[in-house]
């Protein structure tokens, strides 16, 4: 499990139990094909020490409401192969009790909590069976694109750029927003043309994404977790298992063309002709070359597609980036390169957690709306931008 925090105006209701000082309220979760994300609101100018254990405040953003009062959006996730761990964390802060207050079943004493992901669906049952919760289940698209618009509009410092090592926050002008390409990469990719709030449709999309880098990495290395996966491409070389053109062209450029000796000719394309077999490589480059090849894949498709629409702003979201400097490196590489630099490759800090925020500003009650309008108006104020 892993949390950030991520501080907003004040609402106060409900206790999350005796050690834990703030007020919680509207729960939502994205259970997708590898991970559940989770995001839940907690008002109070106190943080207690599991929050600090837990890195809750992790990239937070401080804010107060008009009366001096604080509060924060705290973001988790879980592998969905191990969604009991989720249930049992849920029970344990006994967030259950923090959905939909005015939608509460009274007679059936259940709680309404929305929800988005296919497994909103899938396991629907077994929320129901274990801590008494019925899913409210949200489209999909629509918590995307909501929980996108939210942080591009709300936030500070959200989307940034990031080429060789450089990472660069880009201030994002409200009024010149959309439209704009959100390709989020979870297990498979979607590709989304927002127009505006309500207004966007699904434009492309692909079954390489984030699923298949954890798939394959599994297979191939033998990892548990995609984060140990991840952390092991770190160390590793592509150049040991990929063609490169230098290979083909004896050390050459193909310069006619504009391909450095560098660029990669094929994925994976040396174990054609070398005599080895999978244990002959480090389990370090194949994690490399195989996170080389998603990436740049996802890269060119975006920029397609970015191109078929003409737009010249790409951001990319979802877990499968996880704030991981090659992988950044190469979707921007790959855009820039397919775009003869004319288009950029842009990064949300909360990538992960698009479709579970959008879930949670689905809570139109008990005036969480205004909160989140507040939330956009304040940060405005000080951009000195209008929404």
């Amino acid at each position: 499990m892993e949390t950030v925090g991520t501080q907003v105006p004040n609402t106060g209701e409900g206790e999350l139990n005796s050690t834990h000082r703030d007020h919680v309220s509207h729960l939502s979760l994205d259970i997708g094909g590898s991970l559940v994300k989770m995001v839940y609101f907690s008002s109070g100018s106190s943080y207690s020490d599991d929050d600090e254990k837990e890195s809750y405040l992790k990239d937070g953003i401080n804010t107060s409401n008009h009366d001096g009062s604080r509060g924060k959006l705290h973001f988790l996730k879980f592998e969905t192969s191990k969604i009991n761990e989720c249930i049992k964390f849920i029970s344990s802060k006994h967030l259950q009790h923090y959905g939909d207050q005015d939608d509460k079943d009274l007679a059936s004493d259940e709680n309404i909590v929305k929800a988005t992901g296919g497994g909103a669906f899938k396991f629907a049952d077994l929320f129901k069976e274990k801590l008494g919760i019925v899913l409210d289940k949200v489209d999909e698209m629509s918590c995307l694109v909501a929980g996108a618009n939210f942080l591009l509009k709300a936030v500070n410092h959200e989307a940034f750029t990031y080429m060789d090592g450089q990472k660069d926050y880009v201030q994002i002008n409200h009024k010149d927003l959309y439209p704009y390409l959100l390709v989020n990469v979870g297990s498979g990719v979607s590709m989304i043309k927002v127009d505006g709030d309500n207004d966007f449709e699904r434009v492309s999309g692909t079954s390489v994404g984030g699923g298949t880098f954890w798939g394959l990495g599994r297979l191939l290395t033998k990892c548990q977790s995609f984060d140990e996966l991840l952390e092991l491409s770190r160390q590793g070389n592509n150049r040991v298992i990929d063609m490169l053109v230098g290979d083909i062209y004896g050390g050459m450029d193909y310069s006619k063309i504009g391909l450095t000796s560098t660029a990669i000719a094929s994925s994976f394309g040396k174990a054609i002709s070398e005599k080895k077999e999978l244990d002959d490589y480090r389990p370090e480059d194949v994690a490399r070359s195989l996170l080389r090849m998603i990436s740049n894949n996802i890269g060119q498709i975006a920029y397609l597609n970015a191109l078929r629409f003409g737009l010249k702003r790409i951001f990319f979201g979802g877990f499968f980036i996880r704030g991981h400097a090659y992988t950044m490196d190469t979707i921007s590489v790959a855009v820039n390169f397919w775009s003869k630099g004319e288009a950029k490759a842009l990064f949300l800090r909360h990538e992960g957690f698009l479709g579970a925020l959008g879930a949670f500003m689905n809570y139109e009650k008990n005036g969480f709306t205004d909160i989140t309008h507040q939330f956009m108006e304040q940060s405005c104020e000080k951009s000195n931008l209008t929404p």
